[in-house]
């Protein structure tokens, strides 16, 4: 006698796993414009390649003669696959099972996926819909006791920012556990339209006085705006291949270098317009991120966060085929002054170049920190001086191009200055520890009393000084290594790129990555 009826018995469970939440919530599923979490799955991945580990993890129900009479899925997901050909951890949470509650998963196996992804050093990628907390209020009746909360595999989930790729796509609803999920990713979104996340969802929202809609608590657009998450997309296909796009510039985990790309874009191409993108009036806006485009490998540039922290532009792109981190000022917000939330940006962008050994690109035009009522409510030196601790914290290669203003202490987060510069200015180039304009009146106040025309002793002074700052006479003193035509850009940083290499070195560092 064979095992047949075991064989038959497997073939039974597995169609009942697959049947997730039964045909009646994957037709609200669907009908609510979402793919169901094996769609999901397909989605993501490479073609076939999707391998699941605990397939048939769930909550049985059996009769008195031990036969299985229902069964319940477990409605985490995971297994391995590979984006790509290159194998990476794929997770997804199933909301067809009560609402991708905690209570109808099972953590082992979250732990189990965190695991995978550490100990085989793989990227991870969490698709979370659903509280994954602590289940609802009823699940206290059926346990017959509560508890003091604790998170299993949190400690994972910290670890793994420090050792592989860790990306996380909102598809729909996310609340409690399931938000701090989210949160704990190098790159995460939410689909517009689609996808919520709260710290607590609107019914319990309202129990405490205050009643949103789920839009309103917690919609792609208000966590876009304040960094919660990084950026938002417009359907499931985009979130699918937003996460491909980013996971090519980021090595496997921290013990790899990132990997080279086929490139075909001239090193030594030159954009002529780049002699005139900064304008000689020095209160002129001008846009950044054709600039950052026209610098790059054409077609590499992988923007991330634009909708917070507006007063720098940042993302991964590659020069010479070479993976790099960009943080490129923006004068259109603010004329590029560094708020509270760009100097949190700024970090968040340092911390992640430099876990994952992508050199560092800087555009500089930065005239300080903002100033005012608002910045010391928001506590910008705080969050300002944070990004300056991680810059001098990173150990990746710098290169910085200083196109316009680089002032006071936001100004000295050009780059490292305890490390070898390779440091370049357009003739644009405007720097101090304040701006001449700012304090003028100021040093020169006797000067200006005892004159007998003020504001022509005024003129004469400003003359003056404006001999002393050309960006000549500081590279005169080597107080910046190069001034360079705008157009040779491209080339400058192409070469820094492929010198970039000899300096770069595999392995975890010493302080793990805040999330």
């Amino acid at each position: 006698m064979g095992w047949e009826s075991e064989i038959d018995e497997l073939g039974r469970r597995r169609i009942a796993a697959h049947g997730m939440g039964g045909p009646e919530k994957l037709t609200r599923q669907r009908d609510q414009g979402k793919l169901n979490v094996r769609e999901r799955l397909a989605a993501l991945v490479d073609p076939g390649s999707f391998h699941e580990v605990g397939e048939l993890a769930g909550f049985a129900r059996y009769d008195d003669s031990g036969e299985m009479t229902g069964f319940q899925p477990a409605n985490f997901l995971f297994g391995n696959a590979t984006i790509d050909g290159r194998p990476v951890v794929a997770t997804a949470d199933d909301f067809t099972v009560r609402g991708g509650a905690a209570d109808a998963s099972l953590h082992r196996k979250l732990i189990a996926a965190e695991q995978l992804a550490s100990e085989y050093r793989l990227p991870l990628i969490r698709m979370i819909e659903g509280t994954g907390g602590g289940g609802s209020v009823r699940t206290l009746e059926s346990a017959g006791y509560t508890y003091i909360p604790e998170i299993p595999g949190w400690e994972l989930m910290t670890a793994n920012l420090s050792q592989v790729p860790v990306v996380a796509l909102g598809l729909g609803p996310v609340a409690g556990l399931g938000a701090g999920r989210m949160v704990m990713a190098h790159y995460s979104l939410l689909v517009d339209g689609l996808a919520q996340m709260f710290v607590a969802g609107p019914p319990v929202v309202a129990a405490a006085g205050e009643h949103r809609t789920k839009e309103e608590l917690g919609g792609a657009a208000i966590h876009a705006a304040n960094g919660a998450v990084d950026d938002r997309v417009a359907s499931e296909a985009e979130a699918y291949a937003r996460t491909r796009w980013f996971l090519s510039y980021l090595p496997s985990s921290v013990e790899e270098l990132p990997a080279r790309a086929v490139n075909r874009d001239p090193a030594d191409r030159a954009e002529e317009w780049l002699i005139d993108a900064v304008p000689r009036d020095p209160r002129r806006l001008y846009p950044v991120r054709p600039i950052v485009e026209a610098v790059v490998d054409k077609g590499s540039w992988f923007e991330i966060g634009r909708e917070w922290g507006t007063g720098v532009v940042t993302g991964l792109s590659r020069l010479a085929g070479w993976p790099v981190a960009i943080v490129a000022s923006n004068p259109e917000a603010l004329g590029g002054l560094w708020t509270a939330a760009t100097a949190r940006k700024v970090e968040r962008m340092v911390d992640l170049a430099d876990t994952f050994h992508l050199p560092i690109i800087q555009l500089v035009d930065n005239p300080g920190f903002l100033i005012g009522r608002r910045a010391e409510e928001e506590a910008t030196i705080r969050w300002g001086s944070r990004a300056l601790a991680a810059i001098y914290q990173s150990s990746v290669p710098w290169a910085c191009v200083v196109m316009r203003k680089a002032y006071g202490m936001a100004g000295s987060g050009h780059a490292p200055a305890d490390r070898y510069r390779w440091r370049m200015a357009w003739p644009s180039g405007d720097w101090g520890s304040l701006p001449i304009a700012g304090g003028l009146e100021a040093a020169y106040r006797a000067d200006l009393e005892a004159a007998e025309d003020p504001a022509a002793k005024l003129a004469e002074i400003k003359a003056r000084l404006e001999q002393v700052r050309s960006p000549f006479r500081t590279a005169e003193k080597f107080g910046v290594e190069a001034i360079i035509d705008p157009r040779s850009t491209r080339a400058e940083l192409c070469r820094f790129a492929n010198m970039a290499q000899r300096a770069l070195k595999p392995g975890a560092k010493g302080r793990g990555l805040r999330p």
